[in-house]
């Protein structure tokens, strides 16, 4: 990955959170100079501090920048007035804050302002997440690279058409880990309804489904044809399936009504920011 041009120019975040540190992190391993780097956080940890040793800046004033990654909420971003000053167009904008919009983003940092905004999910954190972005009027080709690239600091990347479609992403990616997480909760209570103790459960359910994920992601085949693989003819797994897949209460039901749920309430709450 090359981050030349943030090496050269001058990479801005704002905010250095969980999902802010886990981009520096990944930043600093692909080979950009801490000495490029300015951090504006009101509570910097120690780590950012060792870094600071390094040449990275820390809460310094900033005159200029090839590219500001926002990692905060938006009110947060109308308080940085060095911030805006970057805004018109010759400093690419990032935005990793969810619900952000791109006219609401626009609105703080003034007319022609390339932004791009995205959503990573909490994966990133271990740099195993997936982040979709979307870039606004303003943006060219070179901007959208150049920020796919930093996203892929954490994670995969993919690229919306629209940004109306950042909802659904939301609905999917955004809210998913938590729909895995209780997914493992359940597995793991079924396991102790049948007779295992607790831990055994949980650990079985823990392993089978990161397990399954990173096969279905190292594999050339679909999730449909893997599923296939598994399943014997009248054996234990199309016994379990025949539950899972039943057409009016069955696992695609339940995931079409909790995906539609997520991206409703994300479109409520974009509406709410731009008014």
């Amino acid at each position: 990955m090359s981050l030349q041009k943030a090496n050269e120019g001058g990479l801005v975040l704002l905010g250095c959170g969980r999902m802010g540190s886990a981009l520096l992190k990944g930043w600093l391993e692909a080979g950009v100079d801490p000495k490029a780097v300015t951090v504006l956080d009101p509570h910097p940890g120690d780590w950012l501090k060792m870094l600071e040793g390094k040449g990275l800046r820390l809460n310094t004033p900033v005159a200029k920048a090839a590219v500001c990654v926002l990692a905060v909420k938006p009110q947060l971003i109308e308080a940085a007035g060095d911030l805006k000053a970057l805004g018109g167009g010759n400093t690419l904008f990032v935005s990793v804050a969810a619900g952000s919009t791109l006219a609401a983003l626009e609105a703080i940092l003034g007319a022609g302002t390339p932004v791009v905004r995205s959503m990573p999910n909490t994966p990133a954190a271990i740099g195993q997440g997936i982040t979709a972005l979307v870039g606004n009027a303003h943006c060219e080709a070179s901007d959208l690279d150049l920020a796919d690239q930093m996203l892929r600091a954490v994670g995969q990347t993919v690229r919306v058409e629209s940004e109306a479609q950042m909802d659904a992403v939301t609905g999917v990616s955004g809210s998913g880990p938590a729909y895995v997480f209780h997914l493992i909760e359940s597995l793991a209570a079924a396991g102790e309804v049948q007779g295992l103790k607790p831990d055994v459960a949980m650990k079985l359910a823990v392993a089978t489904v990161a397990g399954a994920g990173a096969l279905a992601q190292s594999s050339t085949e679909s999730a449909a044809q893997l599923r296939r693989n598994v399943t014997s003819p009248n054996g234990t797994t199309e016994a379990g399936l025949q539950v899972l897949m039943d057409d009016d209460k069955g696992l695609p039901v339940l995931m079409r009504q909790t995906v539609r749920a997520a991206t409703e309430r994300s479109k409520e709450l974009a509406k709410g920011a731009e008014g």
